[in-house]
């Protein structure tokens, strides 16, 4: 680490030191139906007709009976028609989709027979936006058969397809609404006599983000994109070690043509599509600019699973480990290969020939640190080494602050050195408050920290500031602390697992909380060298230098409920201008903004100009965070 004085007559010195420039990212796992329903833009649920009962808890899961094949389906029999629904396996579409849907059509009757689906609660359609549809179908007769877009009995858009083939073949076409709905479902009719096969229904707004095919859902990621991260890391979480060894998160069956990919269920109770698989996430990093950070199990599964919960951690025979290992090699080969190695192609094949740029991999999450952990883990990371010795891994030390896994966690980690090691721990707001200092006395010269999970487990003012407060420590400790981000990142309204979340959202909006604009504040004024002795009057305070813009941008907090006077002394630090841009978030300390409407109350950050000097006093509102940029 290089230190570098300042001396001004106004303070004794000031002194800089490099921090990292990945220091604010995000973490997206997919519980809260945060992908399928949520930032996966597809509008179709259940579209391979792959739910099963297995895939929720049923001892927890309140919705017993209503998870199956046929969940979000209807059977339609319209104008006197006569069929029947089955569910069938035989020849399927292909081995990783096992099932799909058979209509037998007897008399077809004035508009046929078929299915409609109302996605997750209704689709939401505007007027004059195109929607595209496509679907496998397999029929013993040729005929047609009439694709639409309904609201109760109005139709809003249909078209009418020519189907003759008896194996299966894709078929597409474009609807575009003649009015807006949000309560729009998807229908398919078929219009002659025989057995029609089903499978792959699928509808995308042609409007998805940076519009992309099988893209991602426009305002969502817009939200996330303007957190301007860092990194995001991805899959999980809890997700990523899964429910048990043949739950584990498998990265190959996540890429490639979306009919291909093998589904499954997702430890927090619902099935996964996997259409947001590895190439969409790398492609979301790409878009936002951040630095992916995928994590990958360290060869065992979670020890405290939902449903195998009590039986411990299960782990990959050492026999079968060299396989796995290869998986993670495959897939920095996946990342960074060039067109002509192997996993590189087929990466290039899929539409992206540059490499994504990877520099970061996590092993494991959260896992209880037994030898058998250990073991595995000291494998994959001396094979990612000697393959790959630029890519930095990153460790984990169980899921809390101070509990036995964190200590013999570390101590594992200073016999492996891992580049860095996963810190969890949600906790209530004083605890933030009381732990400023946690990382003033780590080691410089060992592993670096992220603090890959962390929340107050709350959305008032109060939870905000506190993270806040706590997000001044970790600039000042940006030395030792070089990547972190707050979970979860996302919940749809009425299908959470988890409380607290950053951002909210339903079928038409998407609500930011208050601790999303103190997440948003503190990435967007990121620094790569932290000044101390900026500040007098506040210890929740940092000041950060940005040495490509020449930024200099002061970060303060008030977490009382009173007004507090603050000195800044710039020093020696070199400004261009003293024309300040001034961000403000205040509320009261109760305050949180609404989750599933907007609210004139709602808390969002209060941006000017301001006429500063190198020295001034300025007052801080009570539950505030001020960020103050000079250039």
């Amino acid at each position: 680490m290089s230190l570098v004085v300042f001396m001004s007559a106004a303070q004794k010195h000031q002194v800089g030191k490099s921090i990292s420039k990945d220091l604010f990212g995000i973490f997206i796992e997919d519980l809260n139906y945060t992908a399928d329903g949520g930032l996966y833009a597809e509008m179709v649920q259940n579209r391979s007709f792959e739910y099963s009962p297995s895939d929720v808890d049923l001892h927890e899961y309140h919705k017993k009976g209503q998870w199956h094949p046929f969940t979000a389906w209807e059977f339609l029999k319209v104008g006197n028609a006569i069929a029947t629904l089955s569910l069938e396996t035989e020849k399927p579409l292909n081995a990783n989709n096992r099932h799909y849907a058979s209509v037998d059509i007897f008399t077809v009757g004035q508009q046929g027979a078929g299915l409609r689906n109302n996605g997750y609660n209704g689709m939401v359609v505007r007027i004059g936006e195109s929607y595209d549809l496509s679907v496998f179908l397999r029929a013993k007769n040729d005929g047609q058969v009439c694709v639409r877009l309904v609201e109760r009995d109005s139709v809003l858009a249909e078209d009418i397809i020519d189907i003759d083939t008896s194996d299966w073949r894709k078929y597409e076409t474009t609807l575009t609404p003649n009015k807006s709905s949000e309560q729009a479902a998807v229908e398919i009719l078929f219009l002659q006599e025989g057995r029609v096969d089903i499978d792959m229904l699928s509808l995308f707004p042609q409007n998805t983000f940076k519009n992309r095919k099988n893209g991602l859902r426009a305002d969502i990621a817009q939200v996330l994109a303007d957190l301007n991260p860092a990194f995001m890391r991805f899959p999980g979480g809890c997700l990523t070690h899964g429910d048990g060894l043949n739950n584990i998160y498998k990265w190959k069956h996540t890429i490639g043509p979306v009919e291909q990919r093998k589904e499954d269920y997702n430890i927090w109770n619902y099935r996964q599509s996997m259409g947001l698989g590895f190439y969409e996430y790398f492609q979301l990093c790409e878009d936002i600019g951040a630095k992916p950070l995928p994590v990958l199990a360290a060869g065992v599964s979670c020890q405290n699973s939902a449903r195998l919960r009590g039986t411990g951690q299960q782990t990959i025979p050492i026999e079968d480990m060299d396989e796995y290992v290869q998986d993670m090699l495959d897939l920095i080969e996946w990342a960074n290969g060039d067109i002509n190695t192997t996993w590189g192609r087929m990466r290039a094949e899929a539409g992206h020939p540059e490499p994504f740029h990877l520099e970061y991999i996590g092993i494991g999450n959260e896992d209880h640190i037994t030898q058998d952990f250990k073991e595995r883990f000291l494998m994959i990371q001396k094979a990612i080494k000697l393959h790959y010795p630029e890519i930095k891994v990153v460790g984990t030390v169980g899921p809390g602050p101070d509990d036995w896994d964190w200590k013999e966690g570390w101590a594992f980690a200073r016999e492996t050195a891992p580049d860095l090691v996963d810190e969890h721990y949600y906790r209530q707001p004083q605890w933030f408050l009381d732990n400023l200092h946690r990382y003033d006395n780590y080691d410089r010269t060992q592993s670096k920290v992220y603090v890959g999970e962390y929340a107050s487990q709350g959305n008032t003012m109060l939870n905000a500031i506190a993270e806040a407060a706590y997000m001044t420590a970790l600039e000042r400790n940006g030395d030792v602390v070089s990547l972190s981000s707050y979970a979860p990142l996302l919940a749809r309204i009425g299908n959470t697992q988890w409380n607290p979340n950053l951002i909210y959202f339903d079928k038409t909006n998407v609500y930011p909380t208050v601790n999303y604009y103190v997440q948003q504040l503190f990435a967007n004024h990121r620094g790569d060298t932290y000044i101390s002795n900026v500040v007098k009057g506040i210890e929740t305070a940092s000041c950060v230098r940005d040495s490509n813009t020449k930024k200099v941008m002061v970060k303060l907090v008030n977490t009382t409920d009173s007004i507090v006077d603050v000195q800044v002394n710039l020093g020696s630090q070199k400004i261009r201008s003293y024309n300040a841009e001034v961000a403000v978030l205040s509320g009261k300390r109760d305050h949180k903004n609404g989750q599933g409407k907007h609210l004139e109350t709602d808390v969002r950050p209060i941006v000017g100009k301001e006429k500063l000097s190198r020295k001034f006093m300025r007052k801080l509102p009570p539950y505030s965070l001020t960020v103050i940029t000079f250039k």
